[in-house]
């Protein structure tokens, strides 16, 4: 069978080239987008519309906010550490402080600061439409009774948790504290009291800590008085017991050791100068008369007088010998003088020598008597210092406990003063203020929030018609999946625009309906022979001609899925255009199940197909001319008693009438009964030779079609092609641009074509 309506093979390849491509599936998503697209401005427009009504019934929230900050520099009063140590500020211990500030400790010191419980906006509904709502539902489910202070307390509590925001800022020591109110003025009173409620609480927790401190300090410094003193007390006990003194900072008998010993040096050093003065004593001794030198270091005045005496006689006497002779009595007398002298020396001498000698005596004696001494000494400060070992052992812990009691004595000190005058890391460096904007709703964040999410909704609700959108509105779908090609659209009608077909309603008009303003479409191509409609009906005509070529294309029928799919529609206005045009055409109708045709277009018909069949009648006698386009008609005849419709259809009575139609028209049309109810149209595949299969545009499963044609495969190889009827053309439009509105009105227009 000819294919007429197929694309060409140039175009088939390239669309099997693009199919798959990047492009084609942008293609495809924006083909849903143009054919969803009245669906998803509505649902734009829905979402943008409860974004309005959200903005003007929800009320408005004012945010305050407060910052804070930890400092760093710790505060010394008096520059006094605190008794609990210095706070390391870390990244931690800011997050720590946050914490605290989300605590309940600090929201209900807030909320029993402010009263915030007699406040209609923490125990009340909420205000706002919304929560009205919920408070007239929520009454109507509650028992009545009233709520005691505990429950109001925590339903304050909730609410005001959700209000507050508490955050740090970065990675600094500043917290920021902000609260959401309908009332600006009360936004930032709670803001500042959650602020203030932080610093009292602070320093309540230090003064706990440092009260506490304090008295466990009392405690350990009267615990460590007693241990210190007993610790001095066994220091002085030691000492008497061991004969242990101090003077001076030093012990008595180490101080003993040094002076002994520095005088043993001292006792030392005399004897050995005495006995050096003895020993030059005797060597002088063994001079006659010593000599000037040994005179003057002798220091003895004596012996001086009596060596110059001396000397002086020695002189003399050398002068007289000299001059009168040694012999001569002045010599002698001299002499004898100088004897005596000399023995005086010598006398005084000795008892110089003997004075050494005793000094040398003595000294040797005082130097034995201090070495018995230092040995003494010695003796003893061994003993000392073997009882030293312990009695630094009692020192050491004495000291221990003496410095332990000072300290804890100087920290008492310290937290006694602390208690007076509390002090804290944290303040505030800048209040909260009341808000001049409202901070929620946003308006451009709501709406946005509105598009976008009406964006995304409808685009999920496009897909998911896509998906779930199992009819035919294309060309393209007609020739994928039932493998035939589509050869027109018709374009829904007057009433049928809207209505589910050609209703037994329609089908009742009669072929001329003078001043109706409703068309009859039964007549449509002949009254509106310019329109979209009649052109659509001309290409099947087309079709019809174009398939003649291949094969002889006379008898025509026309069939559908479903009932009221505008098969009758098409094969009356089919058969007045041929007619039209002057060809010889018959347009019987061959569905004895329901003859809707007939009922419209000869209601007073009593004789037709059936008695021809039953050769009761002559087929001139049931065949009615129209007047205006010489269209034959044969009716269905009377049908309410037929049982067994297929066995009349394909009788060979049936075969013989289809045959004289065929030797004394040009064309027959056989208005068929819809596939999916009865199986008539299978037994006319003997005598029929094209089918034309109607589907109602965006109605119609496809899952129906395709098992009814795949069920009866000899009206499928006998299928001249498919027409979409009712077809909604604004709809078209955004599923195949080229079958729109627009291109019939620009362009066709020209021509004389009309709506």
């Amino acid at each position: 069978m000819l294919q007429v309506n197929k694309p060409t093979s140039e175009i088939n390849r390239d669309f099997a080239e693009a199919d798959g491509s990047p492009s084609q599936t942008l293609t495809s998503y924006l083909d849903i987008i143009r054919r969803q697209f009245p669906t998803m401005v509505a649902i734009v427009s829905a979402c943008v519309i409860l974004a309005l009504l959200y903005l003007f019934t929800a009320a408005p929230q004012f945010t305050s906010t407060a910052s804070m900050v930890i400092d760093t520099r710790k505060v010394q009063l008096f520059q006094q550490q605190s008794v609990l140590g210095d706070i390391a500020i870390d990244s931690a211990t800011v997050e720590t402080q946050v914490e605290i500030l989300k605590s309940e400790n600090i929201s209900l010191a807030v909320i029993r600061d402010l009263h915030l419980i007699d406040d209609p906006e923490f125990t009340g509904s909420g205000g706002g439409v919304l929560g009205s709502v919920i408070a007239f539902v929520g009454g109507l489910f509650s028992d009545g009774h009233a709520s005691s202070e505990f429950e109001l307390t925590r339903k304050a509590l909730e609410r005001f948790e959700k209000s507050r925001t508490i955050k740090r800022l970065g990675l600094t020591y500043v917290m920021e504290i902000g609260y959401t109110s309908k009332d600006p003025v009360k936004a930032a009173k709670i803001a500042n009291a959650i602020a203030d409620a932080y610093i009292v609480d602070q320093l309540e927790a230090k003064y706990q800590a440092t009260r506490r401190a304090s008295v466990w300090l009392q405690d350990r410094i009267k615990e460590l008085r007693t241990q210190a003193s007993a610790a001095q007390k066994a220091v002085v006990d030691f000492k008497t017991a061991n004969n242990i003194v101090d003077a001076g900072g030093r012990l008595m008998n180490e101080q003993q050791l040094a002076e002994v010993n520095s005088q043993l040096i001292l006792a030392h050093a005399s004897t050995a100068e005495t006995k050096a003065r003895l020993d030059r004593m005797n060597d002088i001794l063994k001079q006659e008369i010593p000599d000037a030198n040994v005179a003057d270091a002798l220091k003895n005045d004596t012996i001086v007088k009596l060596r110059a005496q001396y000397v002086d006689m020695a002189s003399k006497e050398s002068i007289w010998a000299m001059k009168y002779g040694s012999d001569h009595l002045a010599a002698v007398n001299l002499r004898r003088q100088m004897a005596e002298i000399k023995k005086n020396i010598t006398d005084e001498l000795k008892r110089i020598q003997e004075s050494y000698k005793s000094d040398y005596d003595i000294a040797q004696t005082r130097e034995e008597s201090i070495k018995s001494s230092l040995a003494n000494v010695v003796s003893e400060s061994q003993l000392t210092n073997q009882a030293q070992v312990q009695l630094r052992e009692l020192e050491s812990n004495a000291q221990s406990y003496q410095a332990m009691y000072d300290n804890f004595l100087q920290r008492y000190m310290e937290s006694v003063q602390q208690q007076s005058f509390p002090i804290t890391e944290a303040r505030v460096i800048s209040a909260a203020t009341t808000p001049l904007k409202k901070t929620y709703p946003k308006t451009l964040i709501v709406l946005a929030a509105a598009i976008f999410g009406g964006i995304l909704l409808s685009f999920g609700v496009a897909i998911a018609r896509e998906l779930s959108d199992k009819v035919f509105r294309t060309t393209g779908q007609i020739e994928d999946v039932l493998g035939a090609n589509c050869i027109a659209i018709l374009p829904a009608l007057g009433a049928a625009a809207s209505g589910p077909g050609l209703g037994e309603k329609l089908l009742r008009s009669k072929l001329a309906r003078n001043g109706n303003p409703q068309p009859d479409l039964l007549r449509y191509v002949v009254d509106n022979p310019l329109s979209r409609f009649s052109e659509a009906v001309r290409s099947v005509k087309v079709a019809v001609d174009l398939n003649a070529i291949v094969r002889e294309n006379r008898v025509l029928a026309t069939t559908s899925t479903l009932p009221n799919e505008g098969k009758s529609t098409l094969s009356t206005n089919l058969a007045q255009l041929m007619a039209h045009g002057g060809a010889r055409v018959i347009l019987v109708d061959a569905d004895l199940r329901n003859p809707s045709l007939s009922r419209a277009l000869v209601p007073d018909a009593r004789i037709g197909l059936v008695d021809v069949v039953a050769q009761k009648v002559q087929l001139e006698e049931a065949v009615i001319v129209d007047p205006e386009t010489k269209l034959s008609i044969l009716p269905a005849g009377a049908t309410s008693k037929l049982l067994h419709t297929n066995e009349i259809l394909a009788s060979k009575a049936m075969h013989a009438l289809v045959a004289q139609l065929r030797s004394k028209y040009d064309y027959v049309v056989l208005d068929m009964p819809p596939m999916a109810p009865v199986v008539d149209v299978r037994v006319t595949s003997a005598f029929v030779d094209s089918y034309v299969f109607v589907v109602e545009w965006g109605k119609t499963k496809i899952d129906v079609i395709r098992h009814n044609l795949r069920s009866s495969p000899e009206i499928q190889d006998k299928l001249l092609g498919v027409v979409l009827n009712k077809a909604d053309t604004k709809a078209l439009a955004r599923y195949e641009s080229y079958h729109g509105r627009y291109y019939y009105q620009k362009y066709y227009a020209r021509y004389g074509y009309v709506e």
